[in-house]
């Protein structure tokens, strides 16, 4: 047997059915995201190719989104293998290989069986019914566009290697469609060619210099925007890695903009949910050589240095229980984002939080030495306690930094109880923060074997935490 979640929503069959052909641009969407589950599935290791795409297997989901249901006929993709041991699929929508005779069915396969179902929700035509053929999509219907027509066209090329090679690439074109589209070039070329007629008519000598710059400044943002995509559709961790960093290296008037640098972060942290030295470097290094074209940016500047603190802090790979080192490493880029941050910048206030707690990190132990830590409890815990009440249930923050700030925060009430009694916190506090630590933990729903790890070992260590506050506030005269 097969069991299925449940999906509330209809199949695009029955919104053919009972309304017929969807809006052109509604599909266009639904294609969009059903590339997103093959460039998905296609990537695991090894591939699983889904094989039977169509209508009736698209779940319609009242908040618009669709959602591929019926994984029976899947297979993971064997390299070894000659061809597939069972002939699956759903005539009319199946690719030629899924019959047998030619060898695995493999990634190309998915994207026939996009192509054949597109065809079916643009025009209404079932393949799988009499004349059972595929046909330019704009002699159905003239007001269809000629961009997705040749999209469709190419991805149900009898031939494996005419159509679409990924998912990924098919992805890029749909988010391109129009670029296809005869009126799209012809309207593009009447564009320029009053834009150049216009321009010879202009002051030679000034007007021309402007109006190069113009034109050069456009073409290296169009370029950037397109390479920026590339890199957040790129499947491979190397080739995302290359991508942003050309971004910033070969665009110099974009180097100052976020996205690159946000995106190469992000890569790094889903690649495998640590930061090593080597990315640590890339960062930095990238961060400090175009230090000035961020600063011009303004807000961004303040965002790229917030959220590689940010990093640093949860991710970092200084090895297990190495949240104060990690701390400590992140202190001058949350300065930076601390000492440069408009008042109204979102980021402002946290970058403080996390710089002052980071500082106490760093000098505690020098501090205790000295005897000279009275009075550096009390802000310790009252940034710990804002940032655990601002991010520890906060369900759009990533399961590992609110594992890591709630473990920080239980590890430095069972730490210094004591201390924090010495320097006025009073026990209600201390035991409203253990609380809100021990609520968010048990909220926490992990997603993975590592979070599920560090979320048990937290949650096994309340109970010390808890017999420390106990044990500190039990003598009035102790720690004072």
């Amino acid at each position: 047997i097969i069991i299925m979640d449940y999906v509330e929503g209809q199949p695009l069959s029955e919104t053919i059915r009972e309304s017929g052909p969807p809006k052109e641009k509604a599909v266009i969407e639904w294609a969009k995201q059903l590339c997103d589950v093959l460039c998905y599935l296609h990537t695991r290791k090894p591939p699983i190719i889904y094989r039977d795409m169509k209508p009736g297997n698209i779940m319609l989901r009242p908040d618009g989104k669709v959602m591929l249901i019926d994984f029976g006929t899947a297979r993971e993709f064997k390299s070894w293998n000659p061809a597939d041991t069972t002939c699956l699929g759903t005539v009319g929508y199946a690719a030629p290989e899924q019959f047998g005779g030619m060898g695995q069915t493999d990634a190309r396969t998915d994207i026939y069986n996009l192509g054949a179902t597109l065809y079916h929700l643009v025009t209404g035509k079932n393949p799988s019914e009499p004349p059972y053929e595929i046909r330019p999509i704009r002699e159905e219907n003239p007001a269809l566009s000629s961009g997705l027509e040749k999209i469709i066209e190419k991805a149900v090329r009898l031939n494996l290697d005419e159509r679409y090679q990924s998912a990924e690439e098919m992805l890029y074109a749909l988010e391109h469609f129009e670029e296809y589209d005869a009126g799209f070039r012809k309207k593009e070329r009447r564009k320029f060619s009053l834009f150049m007629a216009a321009f010879s008519c202009a002051f030679l000598g000034l007007i021309l210099g402007v109006g190069l710059q113009t034109a050069s400044r456009v073409l290296s943002r169009r370029n950037y925007d397109a390479l920026l995509l590339r890199a957040s559709t790129a499947v491979r961790y190397e080739t995302k890695l290359d991508l942003y960093r050309a971004c910033i290296e070969d665009f110099p008037k974009m180097a100052g903009r976020k996205d690159a640098y946000l995106g190469l972060m992000r890569a790094c942290k889903e690649d495998d949910f640590v930061l090593s030295l080597q990315e640590a470097e890339l960062i930095s290094g990238l961060i400090s050589t175009h230090a000035s074209e961020i600063r011009r940016a303004g807000p961004d500047y303040t965002a790229v240095y917030f959220e590689f603190g940010k990093m640093i802090w949860y991710y970092y790979d200084y090895g297990e229980n190495a949240r104060m080192s990690r701390a400590v490493s992140a202190v001058p880029w949350f300065r930076e984002a601390a000492e440069n941050a408009a008042d109204a910048d979102e980021n402002a206030a946290m970058a403080r939080v996390y710089y002052e707690i980071g500082v106490f990190c760093r000098d505690i132990v020098a501090d205790i030495n000295e005897g000279s830590d009275r009075g550096k409890y009390g802000p310790f815990f009252d940034n710990l306690d804002t940032l655990v009440r601002a991010l520890g249930g906060a369900p759009d923050e990533a399961e590992i930094v609110r594992l890591e700030l709630l473990e920080l925060a239980r590890a430095a009430i069972q730490q210094y109880a004591v201390k924090f009694r010495r320097d006025g916190v009073t026990e209600e506090a201390l035991r409203g923060l253990l609380q809100e630590v021990s609520k968010d933990l048990y909220a926490l729903t992990a997603t993975s074997d590592l979070t599920a790890e560090k979320r048990r070992k937290s949650i096994e260590l309340l109970p010390s935490a808890e017999e420390m506050i106990r044990s500190a506030y039990a003598d009035p005269e102790e720690g004072l």
